[in-house]
């Protein structure tokens, strides 16, 4: 029997381009990259150079603070290249893959492990910076216990993967993954049906989230209806894609990360998943994207993932590709013409409501700049959580911590906020406001 959770706030964006239940391709890309950036809080030392030969599970980083904490290599390969950004800042390990060896870090099984057993095989294989510590969304430091682990089985993002249909081979990884962090902490798993195909798991503790609208599917938002992040407290959470590489890890001994990636977006001109590694190259989806037409790269959706380009790599934590034509133009009238039955408005500015089930083919533009910060109620209607949100922006722009901490800083990452930034009349980048804060708190506070 699982708790339910009843949330009713939320907004579903109505953005053509859903990927259509198939499996199109596998793709084995020439090179595969190492970003150190997809982690935060994760301060990068090279532990190879160019030329070397690696395996699918060597390691290729190590953290200067905390050097048990690895980043190894997907592939079996050698080093192509070192990438760098301004200020030498490590940016990507480039690994050309040749062969299929793989560091064997033996077969076990999960029920049996102990703690100490479970840490130290994610710390080897790679596979601990996978698991994301709450507050501030940093990798999970392996001297602390959490008070709970928690994970999200469905997702509610725009034009998100299935998890049911992207998972359907891996249930008994998962399953393997779970037992395995249970010995760490209490696990809680949130789906959104008792039909779900995760409803079975054992060895937590099943909530149900009853909604229709995103943001439902966000970790963050189950946590704080579950076990509100508290100051003092730890809290750990894990995806579907994580447990199932955690899982492969015990019941095979070696480090797999292969995955179904949904492609999606209005600019793609062919939808479904492929069967691809994180740190593929974007290019390697050629065929899928029209390349005369100026399109932006996402690594994940449209609201919390990451901008790469067509020259970018798919991040560690997504399954999910989103092609968005860059929007460069200007429209006569723009919001004072009512008349745009294109164009999509939360707030019911055009008659374009009237049309309910319409997809709309969106870009990039904004449709206007950023103004004054308008205090309204408008954030409250699409924010599940039981925090000011406006109060708490206010406070990570002045950087003053008792507000941030009184209003709610230690309860959310900047994607809980997502919908936020995409209703906001005043155009402001809320993401980024919020990550300040979190930054300022890293900085004097933890």
């Amino acid at each position: 029997m699982s708790n339910n959770i009843v949330l009713k706030k939320g907004l579903n964006i109505p953005i053509s381009g859903e990927a259509a239940l198939e499996a199109m391709r596998t793709i084995a890309p020439d090179v595969v990259a190492v970003k150190p950036t997809d982690f935060k809080g994760f301060s990068p030392r090279l532990m190879v150079k160019e030329g070397d030969k690696v395996l699918a599970g060597s390691p290729v980083l190590a953290d200067k603070q905390n050097p048990d904490i690895l980043l190894t290599s997907p592939v079996s390969g050698n080093v192509q290249e070192i990438v760098r950004g301004e200020k030498r800042k490590l940016l990507a390990v480039l690994i050309k893959a040749e062969g299929s060896e793989a560091v064997d870090f033996g077969a076990k099984d999960p029920k049996a492990l102990k703690a100490e057993d479970v840490r130290e095989s994610l710390l080897k294989s790679g596979l601990w910076p996978s698991i994301i510590q709450r507050p501030y969304g940093v990798i999970a430091d392996p001297a602390l216990t959490p008070k709970a682990i928690f994970v999200s089985a469905f997702s509610t993002a725009p034009l998100a993967a299935d998890s049911e249909f992207a998972f359907k081979e891996d249930l008994g990884a998962i399953q393997a993954g779970v037992t395995a962090v249970s010995k760490i902490a209490k696990v809680h798993v949130c789906v959104n049906s008792e039909s779900s195909a995760f409803a079975s798991l054992k060895d937590a503790t099943l909530h149900t989230v009853v909604a229709k609208k995103h943001p439902a599917g966000n970790v963050g938002v189950q946590i704080s209806h579950i076990s509100p992040i508290k100051k003092g407290e730890t809290v750990w959470t894990l995806s579907l894609l994580s447990l199932a590489a955690i899982g492969k890890l015990f019941l095979s001994g070696k480090l797999d990360l292969c995955r179904k990636v949904a492609v999606t977006g209005p600019a793609a001109l062919k939808t479904g998943y492929v069967v691809a590694l994180p740190g593929t190259p974007m290019s390697a989806l050629d065929g899928c994207f029209d390349s005369s037409v100026e399109t932006r790269f996402i690594s994940g959706d449209v609201l919390s993932g990451e901008n790469v380009g067509k020259d970018g790599y798919l991040g560690f934590f997504d399954n999910q590709v989103t092609m968005v034509k860059e929007g460069r133009e200007r429209e006569l009238l723009g919001w004072a013409n009512p008349l745009r039955f294109n164009q999509f408005s939360s707030s019911m500015a055009y008659f374009s409501w009237l049309l309910p089930k319409k997809k709309y083919n969106m870009d990039t533009n904004t449709h206007g700049g950023v103004r004054a910060f308008v205090c309204s109620d408008v954030y409250g209607k699409v924010l599940p959580m039981d925090i000011f949100p406006v109060y708490l922006i206010k406070a990570c722009l002045a950087g003053d911590i008792d507000k941030m901490e009184q209003f709610g800083i230690y309860e959310v990452l900047p994607e809980d906020l997502a919908l936020c930034e995409f209703v906001d009349p005043s155009k402001n980048d809320i993401q980024a406001m919020i990550q300040s804060g979190i930054d300022l708190m890293l900085k004097e506070m933890a």
